[in-house]
């Protein structure tokens, strides 16, 4: 399981000098033969078993030397001028903590978790119930996947995925990197939480574009919705009190609960 790509980049007087990090979660399909052929020039680290997504991360980010780091995830494919735009725009916009990116898969269909809000008590009861598949485009129904943002402007948003983030180092620095509690799924949501509430802002940039080949290392089952929603529970004990806390716990549950029967019958019929 190719885990991650880290690219650190340092913005110089001649243009982008990069540094790019590979971590292996103890793949089993040679690619720890083939990465140590094939990019010699690469900072690759394997792990002896599958340390999980976060954790994985924060490996290659302590082997990390520039200004900017990307968490990039391997079933990607970035345009020549990607890099260059999303440091120009950290350069012109000094609140921006993190950048996203537009991305689709290699049907060319938009991913709509490119740009989220966080998961409150309604927009997860809507998302969970499929109450915003009638309304894609409402600031209410559909305020998950922020659907009243137009997918192709750039805007501040809640979350960015983990598939593309780029972050500033000072600004890791200060928040710290990826909470390896969260196994897999979620840690995007909580670093971006924490970037927000450090002051800065996540920007969601429409104008650029990369596919993603989502899927690529992860299948729809059973114990994909476990994993998923149980990140979801842990944020919500991380971050949320009281009532609210009470609230979205139910509403989390009951979309899980949902969710593990429409899977499981979905299996039945593959």
């Amino acid at each position: 399981m190719l885990e991650q790509c880290l690219i650190s980049v340092q913005k110089t007087v001649e243009g982008i000098s990069k540094e790019i990090v590979i971590v292996d979660n103890n793949s089993s399909d040679g690619s720890r033969e083939f990465l140590q052929k094939t990019f010699p020039d690469c900072v690759c680290i394997f792990n002896d078993q599958n340390a999980g997504f976060a954790k994985a991360c924060n490996q290659g980010y302590k082997q990390s030397l520039g200004k900017y780091i990307l968490f990039l995830n391997p079933d990607t494919v970035v345009s020549k001028d990607c890099f260059q735009k999303c440091i120009s725009f950290f350069e012109t916009h000094q609140d921006a903590g993190a950048i996203g990116v537009r991305m689709i898969n290699e049907k060319g269909k938009f991913l709509k978790e490119s740009k989220r809000g966080f998961p409150s008590p309604a927009a997860a009861f809507y998302k969970l119930f499929g109450l915003a598949f009638p309304f894609p485009h409402s600031k209410i129904f559909s305020k998950y996947y922020a659907g009243h943002l137009p997918e192709n402007e750039n805007n501040p948003v809640d979350v960015l995925s983990g598939a593309f983030m780029m972050i500033r180092k000072e600004m890791l620095q200060k928040t710290g990197s990826f909470d390896e509690s969260f196994f897999m799924y979620g840690e995007d949501i909580d670093l971006s939480y924490r970037i927000l509430q450090a002051g800065y802002k996540n920007y969601y940039l429409g104008e650029i574009t990369i596919t993603h080949a989502k899927g690529g290392s992860t299948t729809f089952n059973y114990e994909y919705v476990k994993r998923f929603y149980g990140a979801m529970n842990l944020f919500v004990k991380k971050h949320y009190k009281g009532k609210r806390s009470s609230i979205f716990v139910f509403t989390l549950y009951a979309g899980i609960w949902l969710r593990k029967i429409i899977a499981t019958i979905s299996l039945l019929f593959r």
